[in-house]
């Protein structure tokens, strides 16, 4: 199904709020995983900081439990109005926080959408293995077709200059 222009995501694709793996248990993104989110999140600060880029500042050391649950009230209302999905990733178990991962449209005409993901620094040796889930369940159960992954997929430079040529 080819993406709509005037939207990120069809009307008719029913997006998922969870997805449920042999090792992971994604959940949509919202406060009620604030105090669990702001651990894993705090927990590995430093490989964190440039996760959007180079130019990264996220997130900021002195990062409070409330900055993080207002933080969570965007990514749930962007959820909510179908323009970003966030998802918290939980272990098998579905009772720690062990990263995130956010779908956003993309800022290249040449993608679908642009995908980031991290794993919290103690969970690291399942990074691999969170990236190919990611990308098999994007290809496998969403619309999307041509999905970028910026800093994994696509070299932070080459990404730069592929999104500041658009404008």
């Amino acid at each position: 199904m080819p993406i709509q222009t005037t939207e990120f995501i069809a009307l008719d694709f029913d997006v998922p709020t969870t997805f449920i793996t042999r090792n992971f248990y994604f959940r949509m993104l919202e406060p009620s995983v604030a105090k669990q989110d702001y651990d894993a999140v705090m927990s590995s600060i430093k490989r964190l900081r440039y996760l959007f880029g180079p130019s990264s500042v996220w997130p900021l050391n002195s990062m409070t439990l409330e900055e993080n649950t207002a933080s969570l009230k965007v990514h749930q209302q962007e959820f909510n109005s179908r323009t970003a999905f966030a998802y918290s990733v939980f272990d098998k178990s579905n009772t720690r926080c062990i990263g995130s991962v956010y779908i956003d449209p993309s800022q290249s005409p040449n993608y679908h959408c642009e995908v980031y993901f991290w794993i919290r620094d103690d969970n690291v040796y399942l990074e691999d293995h969170l990236y190919d889930t990611i990308d098999r369940w994007l290809k496998n159960s969403w619309p999307f077709t041509k999905i970028v992954f910026p800093g994994r997929s696509v070299e932070w430079k080459s990404w730069s200059k592929e999104i500041n040529n658009k404008r």
